[in-house]
């Protein structure tokens, strides 16, 4: 099986959101993430390092982890049907819904929201707990 791409960064949010080198995760989301066990089913937000390369074509400069990320990929999977699964690191994660844009974003600019209406993110559960690292490679099964 041929990955489709790799992870480039990782966040945790916390009080602020933390950068870090790998995250644990289990069936409720991601350990130490202040939205582990609200709602399994928007767990993990996965974006692509398009959304900030379509931003930065409309000179909105963001540093990455400002759209709420978790994991920041080099792989687009917006196209994805929910029910798709990815394999990232140790774990399996379940496509199950598109991020709804919040209002967070006209804060950065306020041409953000309607630009990255259907490119800001989608949302994972995890199907197999583990870890991800920086730099792991993901597969679409």
């Amino acid at each position: 099986m041929q990955p489709v791409g790799k992870v480039l960064s990782l966040f945790i949010t916390d009080t602020q959101t933390s950068p870090k080198h790998s995250i644990l995760l289990d069936q409720k989301g991601i350990l130490s993430d202040k939205h582990y066990n609200k709602n399994v089913e928007r767990s993990v937000l996965i974006s692509s390092i398009s959304s900030y390369k379509l931003a930065k074509e409309k000179n909105i400069t963001i540093p990455y982890g400002q759209l709420g990320e978790n994991l920041l990929i080099d792989y687009n999977p917006y196209h994805l049907a929910i029910g798709s699964q990815l394999k990232i690191g140790q774990t399996i994660l379940e496509i199950t819904q598109p991020c709804t844009l919040c209002q967070h974003l006209s804060c950065i600019d306020s041409k953000l929201p309607k630009l990255l209406k259907k490119d800001r993110g989608i949302f994972g559960k995890v199907i197999q707990e583990g870890t991800i690292k920086i730099d792991d490679k993901i597969y679409l099964l």
